[in-house]
């Protein structure tokens, strides 16, 4: 004999296992098989994506669950970029600087590169510096109890300035160019060779799911619903006991670390990191992605990442001058005919108005199905005393 808790939490649990072992396969076929399968170079842009598809899910984590629209999520993406970057670029001969300080008259290492010999400084900061700076920010902006669309402007505001920091600083991270790490060796193998970049791209499906698992774990507790309910009303949430300020300050801060996670394993399959990646569009971009797959459930971000990313290559590669015009018409069917994304779409049994379309009208169901019927479920193990 269970009660109703019991029962959800049963069914709950059935739910969580057979994710799980989904996403197993999927990691399975996506880490073993497509590198065996698919071309260097294409292996290569896959790895980018799913790369991306990483940062997706986590301004899927404040947007989707908190209600927390991000325009500077490039700053984090590229903070994480740089730092593994600056990494390569000291993969030298002892005393011997990087190419471009010579360029510039620069003798010595600048004081805030010298940590970046360590490897394991190096790890830590990829997450750790992003994770501070929005945590930084987020408080400053959070604390004010500024919400909305006024988030939106200064986050945008941020990137801005941090854009413009970046890109001025020609002497010591040669500022617009960037900083180019394909012709640069980690552990002795040069990070542009086949091998490594096959490597990065085990990396990367690897920690797109433990990512993935991670969001999942923190939106489906009391966390998760605490995020929800500052999502929906925040002032109620402040009522009931609750300071909604170190919520959203720490979900920011997890936002940013996984945007800088994200960063660095899309500069080592790219080659180069530069300041425009906090540019503007791009960091607009990234809001596309999880409104196409469907906010506040984790699987759409990764699927609208990927579905943006395929349409983005086939037509700026074949159709150069569409492909601007497509992003905008993208965006404005997802807002206002598709406006819980595709998975959303899915759950809404959407598909049902497309057959509507063509005279197909389902059966309504007068009656709830009873054998589904968690109350009816209960009675019959009482009755069967289970």
């Amino acid at each position: 004999m269970g009660s109703k808790q019991e029962i959800e939490q049963k069914q709950r649990r059935k739910k969580q296992f057979a994710e799980m072992g989904i996403a197993i396969s999927l990691l399975i076929v996506l880490s073993v098989l497509l590198p065996a399968v698919l071309p260097a170079f294409q292996l290569r842009l896959a790895g980018r994506f799913f790369a991306l598809a990483i940062v997706a899910l986590g301004l899927d984590l404040i947007w989707g669950y908190t209600g927390l629209l991000s325009l500077g999520h490039g700053i984090f993406f590229a903070l994480g970029g740089y730092a593994l970057a600056m990494h390569l670029k000291l993969q030298l001969p002892e005393g011997q600087l990087p190419e471009f300080f010579t360029l510039y008259g620069v003798k010595e290492l600048p004081l805030f590169w010298q940590p970046f010999h360590s490897f394991p400084v190096t790890l830590l900061a990829i997450f750790a510096i992003p994770g501070i700076v929005a945590g930084l920010l987020g408080y400053l902006v959070f604390r004010n109890r500024i919400k909305g669309v006024y988030f939106s402007i200064l986050t945008q505001a941020a990137l801005l300035v941090f854009f413009n920091l970046f890109n001025g600083q020609q002497e010591l991270i040669n500022g617009t160019n960037g900083l180019k790490t394909d012709t640069e060796t980690i552990f002795g193998v040069l990070v542009s060779s086949d091998d490594a970049q096959k490597a990065f791209y085990v990396i990367t499906i690897i920690l797109l799911g433990l990512i993935y698992y991670l969001c999942r774990w923190l939106t489906s507790g009391r966390f998760g619903r605490l995020l929800v309910a500052i999502r929906d009303d925040e002032t109620r949430v402040r009522f009931s006991g609750y300071d909604p300020t170190g919520y959203k300050v720490l979900v920011f801060a997890i936002s940013g670390a996984i945007a800088g996670i994200a960063g660095a394993l899309y500069t080592a399959q790219t080659g180069i990191i530069t300041p425009s990646f906090m540019e503007v569009p791009f960091s607009i971009e990234m809001v596309i992605w999880v409104a196409v797959g469907g906010r506040a459930t984790l699987i759409g971000a990764i699927i609208g990442t990927l579905l943006v990313q395929l349409a983005r290559t086939f037509l700026s590669g074949n159709f150069p001058e569409v492909w601007l015009f497509f992003q905008g018409a993208l965006f404005l069917i997802v807002v206002t005919v598709l406006p819980d994304g595709i998975v959303g779409w899915v759950k809404n049994q959407g598909w049902k108005d497309v057959f509507a379309w063509f005279g197909y009208r389902p059966r309504v169901q007068t009656y709830p199905s009873l054998e589904q019927d968690l109350e009816v479920i209960k009675e019959k193990q009482d009755i069967l005393g289970e």
